[in-house]
């Protein structure tokens, strides 16, 4: 449906915990116990999908953890809405309330078909009842859920109390930092009173906090990076009417890969260094014109870092966008010039703050 969904590498990894700590009841039930976990989380993440739906948030990716899923955003317009007013609140609670409602109703079956079905005897989650697990592994998932440690659902809601006072990204920097103390809390006192899930759930939650922090990180810098910032001044350019041998000799001094093709000021197209070669190596000598790409993406300097990289995806197989400033090439942006730039933009800024806080 357009959504890419990742799993962390962690979560099928907990399979093998979970058959490791039910050896002695064997280690299928084990195995049966990570997937009710799987089953809880996919109860959750189904409430949360249809609810963004129903909201009409548009979704680049989710990524699966043992405590539910992370959502990437595939516009800024989605990532305000869901972090405001109605949409912050229904988000919270789809998760909870779907998980709950999901447990009652087992709860109320199991009970009401009768027999020795004991659901409120410590421990509530084990691989020795299978059932009595089903049942508090999705009213756990809810409770969680409740509890004020970001990235979990009421500590989305306080970071987004944050949000209205200082803004998106230091607000999310504050929750994260709260939820990854929380985490601690929870895994120091899973092992002071030797329960593993209220270990592993402190642990999971401070990867899901790290992970989401760098989500943060990352959303500002390609709301916030022009490409005036990191594009590429100093480049080389082609012209229609070059032959292919004079294009190769061109390639050879340059560290480009792909060049744009410009008539006068104009620019009219782009050719690759391999297109050039390949043409060479089988069709012999000809024009720049006859080989080069005249589907291509183009940027601004004003342009976000964000707009360029989903250009960049969409670029036919080349991996350079020009930057254009009233038709005329200003800069390039490469895939293969962008995280140095990156860097080294990083750098500066940090050198700037610095200075001026000093």
């Amino acid at each position: 449906m357009g959504v890419e969904l990742r799993v962390h590498a962690f979560f099928p990894l907990l399979a093998f915990v979970c058959m490791g700590f039910s050896a002695s009841e064997g280690m299928g039930r084990g195995l049966g116990l990570f997937m009710l976990l799987v089953v809880a989380v996919f109860v959750r993440e189904a409430a949360r999908l249809v609810t963004a739906a129903w909201l009409g948030l548009k979704l680049r990716a989710v990524l699966l953890i043992p405590i539910g899923g992370l959502f990437a955003y595939a516009n800024p317009e989605s990532q305000e809405n869901a972090n405001q007013g109605v949409g912050q609140f229904a988000m919270a609670f789809a998760g909870p309330i779907a998980n709950g409602i999901t447990g009652l109703i087992l709860a109320l079956t199991f009970l009401g078909a009768g027999g020795n079905v004991d659901l409120f005897s410590p421990p509530f989650i084990t691989p020795a009842n299978l059932i009595r697990s089903m049942v508090w592994l999705q009213f756990g998932m809810a409770i969680m859920h409740l509890l004020p440690a970001y990235p979990l659902d009421f500590g989305r809601l306080i970071r987004g109390s944050f949000a209205r006072k200082n803004g998106f990204a230091p607000s999310g920097r504050i929750a994260a930092g709260l939820g990854q103390a929380l985490a601690l809390v929870a895994m120091l006192g899973g092992m002071m009173l030797r329960n593993p899930w209220l270990f592993f759930a402190g642990f999971f939650i401070m990867i899901g906090a790290q992970v989401e922090d760098q989500g943060v990180f990352f959303q500002t810098v390609v709301d916030t990076v022009r490409m005036r910032e990191v594009m590429l001044t100093d480049f080389a350019t082609l012209r229609p009417s070059d032959t292919l041998a004079d294009a190769l000799v061109r390639c050879v001094h340059s560290l480009q890969e792909d060049f744009p093709v410009v008539r006068g000021a104009e620019l009219v197209g782009i050719v690759s260094r391999q297109r050039i070669l390949d043409a060479l190596r089988n069709d012999g000598n000809g024009y720049v014109q006859a080989v080069m790409s005249k589907g291509f993406q183009v940027a601004g300097p004003e342009d976000t870092l964000g707009t360029t990289i989903r250009r960049l995806t969409a670029g036919h197989g080349l991996a350079l966008i020009p930057v254009t400033e009233e038709g005329r090439v200003v800069g390039v942006v490469s895939v293969q010039n962008l995280m140095s730039s990156m860097s080294l933009l990083a750098e500066q800024r940090r050198i700037e703050r610095r200075d001026s806080e000093e």
